[in-house]
């Protein structure tokens, strides 16, 4: 019988009985869950297939599949031969993770993502942030996104250290207790007649397009979302907006804005076109080779102290030059500068 101990990253999937001691990093979670991600490489089929018969126990006693697990107990794993076919390929090279850490302690990681980096590898990306991250630290027993942000934006991004946090985090996101706020520049006129305060409550519809790219269009039998978007700055084409998500539906803020006519600069997916060519171009003014979508604030509860925590991630460079670019060519409203952030969190 192999005696593992505490459960680690690597696989236990061979020729031997294993017995794993559940630690933090796995209690609370499903039996199904729990050896996918330990039996590397094993198909799932085959996972549900030892459940099924028994040959899994839990404290020498039969579970199903949908059993969680609790600290302390022993999970019996059987032998697990894997076919030479099936054996996962080798993996491949991961680059050093050179994210900014704006916040780190027992629970929580929290990064300033950059435009441009997948949060998780996978749909043609071959890492991501947490894929980085996870080879950044060897040592560390578990290591999960809390939420996402897509490729293309920046912004803060948070990762649980613990499974208590990332179940704590989870409910405070499903019970709309985390306060989350966006910059978006869009292009468009903003109507005089919101004010400087607008709330989209459209239901939005993931669907595949014909090459099947996933994409997001408002509907009426659609998931019910709500964003708020707040008048930062405007210019005569152009205004800076925080948006607060209500929900987090995919692609959310960018659809709602296309919505209203506002579409975010350098969106490519739902963004005009036309003028994301020009602004691309060398010497353009003003010029944006990314999409100007930023997630500067994030509010929430310590899922374990409890203390209120408020982190905050400055504006990309690029964004900021291209603002000073609306400055230069046609200024309309200039409210105080909206980006006064500094790094790093602070009680509330």
């Amino acid at each position: 019988m192999k005696e593992l101990g505490k459960i680690s990253r690597k696989s236990v999937a061979s020729d031997q009985v294993s017995i794993i001691e559940i630690d933090e990093s796995a209690a609370g979670q499903r039996i199904d869950n729990f050896l996918l991600r330990v039996c590397k490489g094993v198909p799932k089929s085959h996972i549900y297939r030892i459940l099924r018969s028994g040959e899994v126990r839990v404290n020498k006693g039969r579970i199903d599949a949908q059993y969680r697990l609790s600290l302390g107990d022993m999970v019996r794993v059987p032998p697990i031969r894997i076919a030479a076919s099936d054996a996962p390929p080798a993996a491949p090279h991961v680059p050093a993770a050179v994210f900014t850490i704006l916040y780190e302690d027992d629970c929580l990681l929290v990064l300033d993502k950059p435009a441009g980096v997948a949060v998780h590898g996978g749909s043609g990306v071959a890492f991501g942030v947490i894929e980085q991250m996870r080879a950044a630290r060897p040592q560390a027993k578990f290591l999960e996104l809390v939420h996402r942000l897509d490729r293309e934006t920046s912004g803060i991004l948070m990762l649980a250290k613990k499974r208590v946090a990332l179940v704590g985090l989870h409910e405070q996101i499903r019970a709309n207790q985390m306060d989350k706020r966006y910059y978006a520049c869009v292009h468009g006129v903003w109507d005089s007649g919101w004010g400087r305060r607008r709330a989209v409550k459209e239901p939005l519809h993931k669907y595949l397009t014909a090459d099947g790219e996933r994409r997001v269009r408002v509907q009426p039998d659609g998931q019910a979302s709500h964003t708020v978007f707040n008048l930062v700055q405007r210019w005569p084409d152009y205004a800076l907006l925080e948006a607060e998500l209500k929900t987090g539906r995919t692609h959310q803020i960018r659809v709602h804005l296309a919505h209203l006519g506002l579409p975010i600069a350098g969106d490519v997916k739902y963004g005009d076109f036309t003028l994301n060519k020009a602004l691309v171009r060398a010497n353009a003014r003003p010029g944006l080779k990314r999409m100007f979508l930023h997630a500067h604030r994030l509010k929430l509860t310590h899922p374990v102290s409890g203390a209120a925590l408020q982190f905050d991630a400055p504006l990309p460079a690029e964004c900021r030059r291209f603002l000073e670019q609306l400055n230069e060519l046609n200024p309309l409203d200039n409210p105080p500068d909206p980006e006064t952030h500094t790094h790093g969190p602070r009680a509330i």
